[in-house]
């Protein structure tokens, strides 16, 4: 980890200033793009340039006005692809979803969804290799996200707190399609069948949701049954890693809801 100094710091915040763009700074100082928007976001807070940014207020803490159904979207993006980072004990934490590259909707969905559920904090996106990390500075990201927690999500126990739970429950679907933009997908299957001597392809539309944590993966099947959708699992050898919905009925009542993801 390549932490940087007071002087390249400054060195960004002169050029800022003098009305150099975010990324040609970070290209000219060798710092993150990242590391540039959150020095530039600092700096406008300071000077009380950034509304609410002293003192951001958090739904659990200050019992601030919260959009549910986008905290249900951001909630399973987190449970899916989602970490939160704190590089030091002086630096905000931030959350942080992986998008694909080839999945630019998405991304514009989760970084919508980080600014109505933190609409006073810093947002922005990192590039990386084929993707791109979408990101939210905040200090009460342990409120919002109570299961966080050392090691990976899939070796440790992850339960909703009572809160999130009645979340879920007035909108369901929205957590349902978070959580199929983070491990989920919408596929073509076929088969052939026999047909008065002759064999027949057919396709058939099918989601599939796959996760390693059998915490996550049962708030899956829990939401689809709430909202009168039928699924099945499927077993990867031994592991029952897949939850299936392939019912006519149910995919056409996910079709309605989820939307392309892409």
């Amino acid at each position: 980890m390549n932490f940087h100094g007071t002087d390249v710091r400054q060195k960004a915040i002169t050029q800022l200033r003098a009305g150099a763009r975010n990324s040609h700074v970070a290209r000219a100082l060798g710092v993150p793009l990242g590391t540039v928007g959150y020095w530039l976001h600092m700096e406008r807070a300071k000077r009380g340039e950034c509304p609410g940014a002293h003192n951001p207020k958090c739904p659990r803490c200050d019992g601030r006005e919260l959009d549910q159904p986008a905290y249900a979207y951001l909630l399973a993006l987190y449970l899916g692809d989602g970490h939160i980072i704190q590089y030091s004990e002086h630096r905000v934490p931030n959350l942080m979803i992986t998008c694909g590259n080839d999945r630019p909707g998405l991304m514009d969905a989760c970084e919508a969804a980080m600014r109505a559920v933190f609409p006073d904090n810093s947002v922005c996106r990192v590039s990386r290799t084929g993707c791109h990390n979408v990101k939210v500075y905040s200090k009460h990201l342990w409120c919002m996200f109570p299961q966080h927690g050392k090691g990976k999500k899939h070796e440790r126990p992850i339960a909703l707190e009572p809160w999130q739970q009645q979340i879920v429950d007035e909108h369901p679907w929205e957590f349902v399609r978070g959580l199929i933009h983070s491990d989920g997908c919408r596929i073509t299957n076929w088969t052939t069948k026999m047909v008065g001597g002759e064999r027949k392809r057919y396709e058939y539309p099918r989601y599939f949701f796959t996760n390693k944590s059998d915490d996550i993966r049962r708030l899956f099947p829990d939401t689809l049954t709430k909202v009168g959708v039928e699924w099945t699992t499927l077993a990867r050898g031994s592991d029952p890693f897949n939850i299936s919905v392939a019912r006519k009925a149910s995919v056409a009542l996910m079709d309605q809801h989820i939307g392309p993801k892409y």
